[in-house]
């Protein structure tokens, strides 16, 4: 086979390959807001398959079972939220801090579904999702922490402070996406002056972690 009936084979693998990439995005994009209204427990993979108008063995096919479409949809949303949470490295560290809470706002907002999915999405207690959330707490706590202090490694104080702070982010950010009263800059505002609440208590309790200037003049 010469190179020009090579590449002529090649290129149907790789429009396949395209497809099924697609038709499995597509098919997550559908579960995120299937499992964002209707708890987990309370969809069967029939239901799944009704409202995403596909064959359920299609489903099976690209996740094998309910759990691992869930499983996906979880990971999926976190990529996304996690990376836009964590952009702005090349800014200082007060606007870095700005740039990620303002990012994860901005990803709650533009992306309801998966956010819900991503903080409330009903399976119970399942230890492998729990292990995924608890990734993205780590993750932002690590984001705000290096703006904040420069450093991701940081004390069990002045990380639970933080891993507080964060918590309460997201039943805010819950209620916020769901009962849109406050402007996006008007919850970041807030957001930012509770963060800069907890990096002064943060402070007190254990001075080698300073505010940063700006937390101080909230005060």
């Amino acid at each position: 086979m010469n190179r020009s009936q090579q590449g002529a084979a090649a290129r149907p693998r790789v429009r396949g390959t395209e497809r099924s990439a697609a038709r499995r995005a597509e098919l997550i994009a559908i579960g995120r807001k299937l499992f964002a209204d209707t708890s987990y427990d309370a969809l069967s993979m029939d239901d799944i398959a009704r409202q995403a108008h596909v064959a359920k063995g299609l489903i099976y096919y690209y996740f094998q079972s309910k759990r691992g479409y869930y499983l996906a949809i979880i990971q999926d949303s976190v990529a996304g939220l996690v990376t836009h949470a964590a952009s702005g490295l090349d800014l200082p560290a007060v606007d870095r801090v700005q740039r990620t809470i303002d990012s994860y706002l901005r990803y709650a907002e533009h992306h309801q579904a998966a956010y819900r999915t991503i903080v409330s999405g009903g399976v119970g207690f399942d230890a492998e999702v729990h292990a995924i959330r608890d990734g993205v707490r780590e993750a932002i706590v690590a984001a705000i922490a290096e703006g904040a202090y420069g450093r991701r490694d940081i004390a069990p104080l002045a990380r639970m402070g933080l891993l507080a702070w964060v918590c309460s982010v997201e039943g805010a950010t819950l209620d916020w996406i769901d009962h849109p009263g406050l402007s996006h800059e008007t919850m970041r505002a807030l957001l930012v002056k509770t963060l800069g609440g907890a990096l002064r208590a943060i402070e007190e309790l254990d001075p080698a972690y300073p505010a940063p200037a700006a937390a101080r003049r909230q005060a």
